[in-house]
């Protein structure tokens, strides 16, 4: 099976460290991009500037709370771009609120994870969303 490409967007070092050893748990095969903000993802998704090689990813991990352009601006900016609107996307957040969590299905989010505090939960959860992944 061909790795998917996944782009991870996420400002928090603890989090980029749970999320990277959860998809190794996994047993899946990927490759990873990282960046800390939704300015980067957004370069990176249209393949500006430094970004101009980097490979389109097939799948989209999106923290909801990011510096200089928040998740939804992210997501909404995937979802109006043909050349990117067919890239599933998973917010993560520690907010559980019912508002945040329809708010990203509006504006056409995949899937809306919220962040536990144990990491053998978080991995349980990225196992759950196999069918996603591959």
């Amino acid at each position: 099976m061909k790795p998917i490409h996944i782009l991870l967007v996420e400002d928090n070092e603890g989090d980029v460290i749970l999320t990277t050893e959860a998809l190794y748990e996994s047993n899946f095969p990927f490759t990873l991009s990282v960046v800390k903000d939704g300015w980067e993802a957004t370069m990176l998704l249209k393949k500006k500037d430094k970004y101009i090689n980097e490979l389109m990813p097939d799948l989209v991990i999106l923290d909801l709370n990011l510096p200089k352009m928040n998740g939804i601006e992210v997501l909404k900016t995937i979802k109006i771009n043909e050349a990117t609107r067919h890239i599933p996307v998973i917010m993560l957040s520690t907010s559980a609120f019912e508002k945040d969590i329809r708010l990203c299905l509006q504006h056409g989010a995949n899937y809306f994870m919220t962040k536990p505090m144990e990491a053998e939960a978080f991995c349980r959860q990225i196992n759950g969303l196999r069918g996603i992944l591959v």
